[in-house]
């Protein structure tokens, strides 16, 4: 059995579960292209040497974190030609500590509430196409990722309840997640709600109403305001709001839900998401209006 048949069950196995497009695509590519050495190779026979070989040139590219990945990668196909029992171990194990690990860069953002109010306004008097500076505000209200914005479809959204719940399938940690809306963040949901039939997207492309904005639309955008990408990213809000709350003294625990982020301890996770709902709102609203405030500055 070669290294690519077992390669491709473990693909098609992410098929099933169903995984992000993005995810599926990132897998491929490790699998077709960068593994591409190994592809005839007896899957049974490959050592630990000759996975360090493949890898070591990744990482003298500068490209340390595609080396970490595709190890993970790898291993997965190994643990699953182990549990078929096509291989006998797992040799990418070994390269554990082999590899030097990835240069850390933090999130492009601006901190200072004063400079972020000035962001606040260029968004308000951008002079182009609405939809997008729409979205990256109410991005920044959600505290959600750019990619689950502007995936935003108008049946995840409960108008009574002024609620967005964004299904498992695009949420990053592949767990739903349900938004509480300001209203400010409703106030956008309002005018941007379509009435025509088909129209699914809530912020959709100037190019068809069918299909999501760009993935770099809002960072092009944010370049057209005067920002540059030391300065700020979209990625970058969150690191805006988590910082301007912690520093204001709110409960942290509360910040970490709203931002949806995957709390290791188990029974603690499902207490805080259980429990923290009425703070969430409350916090939520308290930040909608801080943003308003920083307009001001």
């Amino acid at each position: 059995m070669t290294f690519k048949e077992v390669a491709d069950e473990y693909y098609e196995s992410l098929v099933d579960r169903e995984l992000a497009p993005a995810t599926l695509r990132k897998k491929r590519w490790h699998i077709e292209d960068l593994a591409k050495p190994l592809h005839n190779r007896p899957i049974d026979q490959i050592t630990a040497a000759e996975l360090l070989h493949l890898l070591k040139p990744i990482e003298r590219s500068g490209r340390r974190e595609t080396a970490k990945k595709l190890r993970a990668t790898i291993s997965a196909i190994f643990r699953l030609a182990m549990v078929t029992m096509r291989a006998p171990a797992d040799p990418s194990a070994a390269l554990k500590d082999a590899l030097l690990p990835p240069k850390v860069k933090g999130r492009a953002a601006i901190t200072d509430e004063k400079e972020f109010g000035q962001l606040l306004r260029r968004l308000d008097d951008y002079p182009g196409w609405p939809v997008i500076p729409a979205a990256m505000k109410f991005q920044i209200l959600t505290c959600t990722r750019p990619g689950e914005t502007r995936g935003a479809r108008m049946q995840e959204f409960d108008l009574d309840a002024r609620t967005w719940t964004i299904p498992a399938t695009r949420m990053k940690m592949r767990r739903e997640h349900k938004v509480p809306l300001s209203d400010q963040a409703f106030e956008i949901v309002m005018e941007n709600w379509s009435e025509i039939k088909g129209v699914e997207l809530l912020f959709p492309s100037l190019i068809s109403n069918r299909k999501l904005v760009s993935e770099n639309a809002f960072n092009t955008d944010l370049r057209r305001l005067g920002f540059s990408g030391d300065e700020v990213t979209a990625h970058g809000f969150r690191v805006t709001a988590s910082t301007v709350l912690n520093s204001r003294g709110y409960n942290p625990d509360v910040i970490e839900a709203i931002l949806a982020h995957q709390d290791t301890n188990v029974i603690r996770r499902t207490y805080n998401r259980t429990t923290y709902w009425n703070q969430r709102v409350e916090l939520g609203q308290i930040w909608a209006d801080l943003c308003d405030e920083f307009r001001s500055l």
